[in-house]
């Protein structure tokens, strides 16, 4: 049956998958093998001039792997992906397939904080140049753009500050420029945002986050609609090494099977969450994209389904009061990293985007108060009890 035939919900569970042909296992099996063997000098040899596209070496490709790739690719509506070992290795393979000596990348500003420490510290050393804008606004894209720029680079709902991008109007920007628009869809999933059906060529996630769900797997995926894409990061990521372990494929894909109920309990909880928080006393605001306070939440009505499970604010009393919530909570776990199924709090300007400095968060409106909440599975009157007594130590 066709993703395309049924429910969202339904192709989580089946997508690209059946039945193993051997023995008729259920569930997919873990090819744990670094190597295949040929049937003979000539299959070897077909393998690797591509004339046969059967397995040679699991940092080029595996059977369990490929599984995944099918599995993710009809979820997010494209017709190829690419697994890779780390969110990072991700987006590392797409900045050094794209981008090179003298060519240009435009970024949104608010953007998980080692990506854009990879474009400003690490391949400026390559000379390669990059410029960082707040993206919410399509006309700051088309200001940035140069004749070198190659490469247009999403986050919407962007890490921490849940700022949205029109990913529409910067597809029509990318290609009249003739950039490859790439967008960062971890934040929702493809349960709740289909970037490629909004013209971006590439979407790709850290699939450590909702994709796995379970805290358990580091992990990334890239996809597009144009196999050729997809081919050409595929060179890359063999040469730099940054593949997929088999069993961790595996271990994303059963976490992939219950990402739509997961996704919508978090969100649920989130739903009644935030409205409540921003009628708190002790909080400053609150951005979700669920809230009518949101700047672009018209925007998000459009191109999301859903507001989703993040959700940003800050406490009054700045970092001193932000931190005595986090050393405070009980149920919800002080820790990095997002779309678990348990309820992670943390602190963006000291943790996960530290590595950018003081001036580059503040150019991206990621204030030093800020805590970045990802709403988990557990029963809301928990969650809002835990949160309600933290506030109260204030």
């Amino acid at each position: 049956m066709k993703h395309s035939d049924v429910s969202f919900d339904t192709a989580c569970i089946h997508a690209g998958q059946a039945p193993d042909k051997l023995y008729g296992g259920v569930s997919v099996p873990i090819f744990q093998s670094s190597t295949f063997a040929f049937a003979d000098a000539d299959t070897g040899a077909a393998r690797f001039s591509g004339k046969d596209n059967g397995f040679k070496y699991t940092r080029i490709g595996n059977p369990t792997t490929a599984v995944l790739e099918n599995c993710v690719a009809e979820l997010e509506n494209g017709k190829a992906a690419l697994a890779t070992a780390t969110g990072m290795s991700a987006i590392s393979t797409v900045f050094m397939t794209f981008l090179g000596a003298g060519k240009h990348a435009i970024s949104t500003g608010s953007v998980y904080g080692p990506t854009r420490t990879l474009l400003e510290k690490e391949l400026t050393r390559f000379g390669v140049k990059s410029t960082f804008v707040d993206s919410s606004n399509p006309a700051n894209i088309e200001a940035a753009l140069t004749p070198e720029t190659a490469l247009i680079y999403l986050e919407t709902p962007a890490n921490p500050t849940l700022s949205i991008t029109d990913i529409k109007a910067a597809a029509k920007i990318a290609k009249k420029a003739g950039c490859v628009l790439v967008v960062d869809n971890t934040f929702c999933s493809p349960m709740l945002q289909k970037p490629l059906d909004l013209g971006a060529d590439i979407v790709l996630h850290s699939m450590t986050k909702f994709l796995n769900g379970h805290s358990d797997v580091v992990a990334g995926i890239l996809v597009a609609k144009d196999p050729a894409l997809i081919k050409k990061m595929h060179g890359v990521l063999c040469q730099m090494g940054g593949t997929i372990d088999p069993h961790q494929a595996w271990l994303v894909l059963r976490g992939v099977k219950t990402l739509a109920m997961r996704v919508k309990f978090a969100q649920e909880n989130a739903k009644k969450l935030a409205p409540e928080l921003e009628k708190h006393p002790k909080i400053e605001w609150v951005k979700y994209p669920g809230l009518k306070s949101h700047p672009q939440y018209e925007l998000a009505q459009k191109q999301m389904s859903g507001p989703g499970a993040m959700i940003s604010f800050e406490v009054k009393g700045g970092v001193t009061a932000g931190k005595k919530v986090m050393d405070s909570v009980q149920l919800c776990t002080l820790a990095v990293s997002l779309g678990g199924i348990e309820s992670l709090i943390q602190h963006p300007a000291s943790m996960t985007h530290a590595s950018m400095g003081p001036e580059a968060r503040k150019q991206a409106d990621i204030t030093d108060g800020l805590v970045r909440l990802s709403v988990g599975c557990e029963e809301y009157e928990d969650i809002k009890k835990d949160l309600w007594q933290a506030l109260d130590k204030i």
